[in-house]
């Protein structure tokens, strides 16, 4: 298995006094990455590190402190806490939990390049994230064979450019926000130079984890290229967005950007038409509209978080009765070789 910490080291790679100037990699540098100070921090029994400290050894541990501080102490059960936390359950082996469940390597046209949808590609760019949750789909993802850099990023040029058919490019990873500002813009000027380019899509988590990523120097980048911005942000329970979140992704919407929320169904966490409810409510009234809610993508280590496909589809039933149509995220599930994200049949209850 591949720990994604390269890219983070490398985030972190910069002489003290330029990173205590920059607010958001000062807390990046700050992230708890040892699940004995996580358990202490929020005042947890000892009893569950020697397991933490396991699965941490296979997929470590990584949590900035903001994102710390929304969790509740003393509560093993924290919905934002089981995102995260290490656990026994990730090491056993269970039939159908594969390394790479949605097609990843099959789908690398290039390296640090996935195309598998007509219309759209989609870029690796960092193999990192300011938070490592513990459903990825990547985590086991072979980030050193896919790094954008030199060769590989020439190579994924020429193929956006040698195909007229794409109007729109995926930023994903890890996360492409870890990325400062400077190598982002450099990237996206050579992108908006291919005419059939139309969109520029980043998927990222950390306006969730880390809001202090959302500057004024990543909204000049957004809005100074004529590719029409649009980013998916990743929250996944109503008490993700606090303040701090809500205010930095108004003043994204205020900017112009397209928001968007593509949350998964995680059991334990957020298997409630309640709960999904009031994420709902508070993505909008911070401009951002919910778009999918995604079944778990079965990879190894996460079958703890599976919810199965009847309830999931009482859940967002639910959720239909409640809330108007534009607050109800599509139901989908990824299937290795699918043209498009496949949607979750929603049966009526007998």
């Amino acid at each position: 298995m591949i720990p994604k910490t390269r890219e983070i080291e490398g985030a972190l790679a910069l002489p003290a006094d330029t990173l205590a100037a920059i607010p958001w990699r000062r807390e990046l540098s700050r992230a708890v990455s040892d699940p004995a100070e996580l358990l202490r921090l929020l005042e947890l029994p000892r009893r569950l590190l020697p397991a933490a400290e396991e699965a941490a050894r296979r997929f470590p541990l990584r949590v900035p402190r903001g994102f710390i501080a929304r969790m509740r102490r003393g509560d093993p059960c924290d919905p934002l806490l089981q995102q995260v936390l290490p656990l026994g359950r990730e090491l056993v082996e269970v039939a159908g939990f594969v390394g790479d469940p949605v097609g990843d390597l099959q789908a690398a046209a290039r390296p640090a390049l996935l195309h598998k949808y007509q219309g759209r590609a989609l870029l690796i760019v960092a193999g990192g994230c300011a938070v490592n949750c513990r459903y990825c789909f990547r985590r086991e993802f072979p980030y050193a064979d896919h790094s954008l850099n030199g060769v590989a990023r020439r190579e994924a040029l020429r193929y956006l450019a040698a195909d007229p058919t794409l109007s729109e490019v995926i930023l994903s990873g890890g996360d492409p926000l870890l990325w400062d500002d400077v190598r982002l813009a450099e990237l996206v000027e050579e992108l908006a130079r291919i005419p059939h380019l139309r969109r520029l899509r980043i998927h990222t988590r950390l306006p969730i984890v880390l809001p202090e990523r959302l500057d004024g120097p990543l909204l000049d980048w957004l809005n100074g290229s004529r590719l029409r911005p649009v980013m998916v942000v990743h929250a996944n329970h109503p008490r993700e967005i606090d303040g701090a979140v809500a205010s930095r992704l108004e003043r994204l919407r205020d900017g112009g950007v397209t928001l968007l929320n593509q949350a998964v169904l995680l059991a334990g966490i957020n298997d409630s038409a309640a709960v999904l409810t009031e994420l709902s409510e508070r993505l909008f009234a911070a401009g951002v509209l919910p778009y999918y809610l995604h079944m778990l993508d079965r990879v190894r280590g996460a079958a703890h978080f599976e919810v199965g496909r009847r309830e999931a589809g009482r859940i967002v039933r639910q959720l239909a009765e409640r809330l108007p149509g534009y607050l109800v995220p599509k139901l989908v599930r990824e299937q290795v070789g699918a043209s498009a994200k496949v949607p979750v049949e929603l049966q009526c209850p007998a």
